[in-house]
């Protein structure tokens, strides 16, 4: 297991702040190469996948972009380009509002189901290969620390 300095291969002791933010930035990047690497082969992007688990979870119900926005873990995210990705792909649909053209629903479709229920399991080996490293108890601590941090 090697320490962020020898990562960084720097020989100066670093100020325990940066040491911090640089192995969790180093560790953020080791998790989202790990879920990319299981999503590639599906022609999909994390941020795509993150869309389709927030329509799934409206269990059939519209949703509307600033909804997908507000509930997207990275905030960056430029819905609306990833919703027309996902619709080019026959994954999700969008309606327009006649009353109001300004309302937009948004549902997944069958096709975005059916891709999730492949994704599913895949994405739960590989966040379990991401994590086997760590106990129960470490992966508790753990997440309470990142929520401290967070906060």
């Amino acid at each position: 297991m090697k320490d962020i300095t020898e990562i960084i291969k720097t020989n100066k002791s670093l100020p325990l702040a940066k040491k911090t933010v640089l192995n969790v930035s180093y560790a953020s990047n080791h998790f989202k190469d790990g879920i990319l690497s299981v999503l590639k082969p599906h022609d999909i992007s994390i941020e795509q996948f993150n869309v389709l688990r927030i329509l799934r979870g409206k269990y059939g119900k519209p949703s509307n972009l600033k909804d997908i926005q507000d509930r997207m873990i990275s905030k960056m995210s430029n819905t609306t380009r990833l919703v027309d990705k996902l619709i080019l792909k026959d994954l999700v649909e969008r309606f327009i509002c006649e009353k109001n053209r300004r309302k937009v629903d948004i549902y997944i479709t069958k096709e975005g189901l059916k891709l999730l229920d492949i994704l599913d399991p895949i994405i739960e080996k590989k966040e379990n290969e991401l994590t086997d490293n760590l106990s129960t108890e470490e992966l508790e601590a753990l997440n309470l620390l990142l929520t401290k941090i967070r906060s």
